[in-house]
């Protein structure tokens, strides 16, 4: 990154990569950039201490954990005990162990937090020399299809910036400022509503000894570890309740009651919140030197744990392309980046649709009707009984591509 002159208070820079957004997508891509030797400067309009306590998933799955080792950055930023393979189902009380191993060489998922993620990669890149800005104002962005795009912003001081660079990740979120810079009609954006609410509680309780899933005719719920001596629940609920109506009574009274656990140990609650099962899918997730990541591009409802991990093969799949451009000249990689993304995108998509309404349709049969809700049961036995239902969920749930993870040999 270079620094011009300043003109009028203006700072001018140049840089090869701006990357907009300081949460996995952004801080995944920056550290990965920064081993490829390639300058960047990473923007957010948040605060770092929001950015590194902002709590949402807890599981990075088999094929991210394998991309960071790629990198030499496992040891660096994965933290939290290994995941044992071991996913419970519970049905009506009753008790179902699944192995969402795949079985294929090389370590499995993580139970690592995403805050935790965050503040590893964070302390990672700042400990490489990486350029890491906080509470930006106004990021505005300009000649994204000319030969050098410009970022614009505030610093927290006030001070107007202007960086001239070859690329701009749009690391941001669903509600960020990169996607709203690409001209309307450019992006489809592929939307489905599940009709589903889900309240979720944090809370300082002894985790479960696996992830469990429970499906009761009272409706869906789950546990979650976030560490030794906490939990996530989740609680499904009507579309659009509001948390307050939970109170903690309530709160604990359901789960018991779902997860068919009377003797449940309950918690102080440090964080409720209410929100819908929703999917959406932008294609493409590039627009001239803008590539979207992450959140930005696609949202997945969280049965599966792929949201964040989509972040993750996102931004290796772009400082890949990049490392390609700087260093070999070749731009093949960040022609078909939204190509290659995007299959991987509706892969997961269809997994957690499929588990999501399998959950969700199994238990209560007022949110489908009997014959849904049978069908559902009937693919929660085959899971349960069939070794070639339990492998082929437990590939989906690892991550791994069988076309590109597990290459098939053939003759040259």
């Amino acid at each position: 990154m270079t620094v011009g002159e300043q003109d009028l208070g203006e700072v001018r820079e140049s840089a090869t990569v701006v990357v907009i957004g300081a949460g996995p997508a952004g801080l995944t891509a920056a550290n990965l950039l920064r081993r490829s030797g390639i300058d960047c400067v990473v923007l957010e309009r948040r605060s770092r201490e929001y950015v590194t306590q902002r709590q949402r998933a807890g599981i990075v799955e088999s094929r991210a954990v394998r991309m960071f080792e790629a990198w030499g950055l496992a040891d660096l930023v994965l933290a939290g005990p290994p995941h044992d393979g071991i996913l419970e189902f519970r049905v009506d009380g009753e008790s179902h162990l699944v192995d969402d191993s795949d079985g294929s060489e090389g370590p499995g998922a993580r139970l690592c937090p995403q805050q935790v993620l965050v503040q590893k990669l964070t302390d990672a890149h700042l400990a490489d020399g990486g350029d890491l800005r906080y509470e930006v104002a106004d990021v505005c962005l300009h000649d994204l299809t000319g030969d050098r795009a410009t970022v614009r912003y505030r610093s927290a001081d006030g001070t107007p910036h202007t960086i001239t660079c070859a690329f701009v990740a749009g690391c941001d979120g669903d509600h960020g400022v990169t996607r709203s810079a690409v001209p309307d009609g450019v992006l489809t954006a592929h939307a489905f509503d599940h009709g589903i609410g889900w309240l979720t509680v944090l809370a300082d309780a002894p985790p479960p000894a696996h992830p469990l899933l429970a499906v009761s005719p009272q409706g869906f719920a789950a546990h979650f570890p976030r560490g030794p001596h906490s939990s996530r629940y989740y609680l499904q609920c009507p579309p659009g309740e509001r948390p307050d109506v939970w109170p903690d009574a309530r709160v604990w009274d359901a789960l018991r009651t779902r997860l068919g656990d009377p003797a449940l140990t309950a918690g102080p609650i440090t964080d409720r919140e209410t929100f819908p099962l929703r999917s959406l899918v932008h294609d493409p997730m590039q627009y001239g030197r803008l590539f979207l990541v992450g959140d930005a591009a696609h949202i997945v409802s969280p049965m599966g744990g792929k949201g964040m991990n989509l972040a993750l093969y996102d931004a290796d799949v772009f400082a890949r392309a990049v490392r390609d451009h700087v260093r070999d000249h070749d731009d093949a990689a960040l022609r078909a980046y939204s190509q290659r993304c995007l299959r991987r995108v509706w892969s997961d998509q269809e997994f957690s649709h499929w588990l999501t309404r399998t959950v969700h349709d199994a238990g209560d049969d007022t949110l489908s009707g009997p014959f849904l809700r049978n069908l559902a049961r009937a693919r929660l036995d085959r899971l349960f009984t069939s070794p070639a239902a339990a492998q082929a969920f437990a590939e989906l749930m690892a991550g791994l591509d069988p076309l590109q993870d597990h290459p098939v040999a053939t003759d040259r």
